[in-house]
């Protein structure tokens, strides 16, 4: 059987005069964009102007909602309640869907950005909030995480799940990412994130820092655009892909394949 991944990556994160990564450049290289929402960057001309450069180029649009944290990216922990997640992540996906009917498509999936994604991976409450809030909104809606209670959580309430590779990402040796805190969380080596990659799509596994192959059924391979050589970074990860007879599609059809 012939491997398949998505390729999906952080678009539309500058916020008014500013911006950051290569939109336009990743656009060619992606078939899946997890689009911010406001909360963590974006505004509404960022967000309009996304979502009809991904229509134009075919990329399915997702939410990538955030905590309220503008100021730090996203990436800062907040003491917020389940219920004032659940409801954050229906105000931001609703927001993107506006502009998504706007430009004849739809949102298809949610991916958790930053920190809020590291904590719905290992906390209950916030995976069972973000489960609410797209289980209330649209059940047809795919939920991309790492391996732990978002994923799981989602499942329980038999809504579809993408499993998030992220290579240029350290992995504790239970799943988990290094938090960005922590030295050598974020790998820098091009040989080393392409190698890490083809080993995920591959064959299911990336090395933890301890030394341990921890399992990972990626559904997605998340490229980043906002570092100096991104860009050639995220097209030799597709061309290595590619060479190695791995397809390039859709979330859509990656986990109908693993249904079927």
């Amino acid at each position: 059987m012939t491997r398949m991944v998505d390729l999906v990556a952080d678009l539309g994160e500058g916020f008014g005069a500013y911006t950051m990564g290569d939109d336009e450049a990743l656009l060619e290289l992606l078939t899946s964009a997890n689009v911010a929402c406001g909360f963590h960057a974006g505004d509404p001309r960022i967000m309009d102007a996304t979502v009809r450069h991904c229509v134009r180029k075919q990329v399915a649009v997702g939410a990538h909602p955030s905590f309220p944290d503008l100021v730090g990216f996203g990436r800062r922990a907040m003491d917020l309640t389940p219920d004032e997640v659940r409801t954050d992540v229906l105000y931001q996906v609703g927001a993107l869907q506006a502009f998504a009917v706007a430009h004849g498509t739809r949102v298809r999936h949610v991916a958790p950005h930053g920190r809020l994604g590291n904590l719905v991976a290992v906390r209950a409450d916030y995976a069972r909030a973000v489960v609410d809030a797209v289980a209330a909104l649209d059940p047809s809606l795919i939920v991309l995480a790492q391996n732990g209670e978002l994923a799981d959580a989602a499942r329980e309430r038999g809504l579809r799940v993408g499993i998030v590779g992220i290579a240029d990402r350290a992995y504790r040796d239970d799943g988990t990412l290094v938090p960005r805190s922590e030295p050598g969380a974020v790998i820098h080596d091009p040989a080393e994130i392409a190698r890490r990659t083809l080993r995920m799509v591959t064959d299911g596994v990336i090395r933890g820092v301890g030394g341990t192959d921890v399992p990972v059924a990626c559904d997605t391979v998340l490229l980043h655009g906002d570092t100096p050589g991104a860009i050639a970074l995220a097209g030799r990860i597709r061309d290595e892909l590619l060479a190695a007879g791995v397809k390039i599609a859709g979330l859509d059809e990656v986990l109908s394949r693993g249904e079927g």
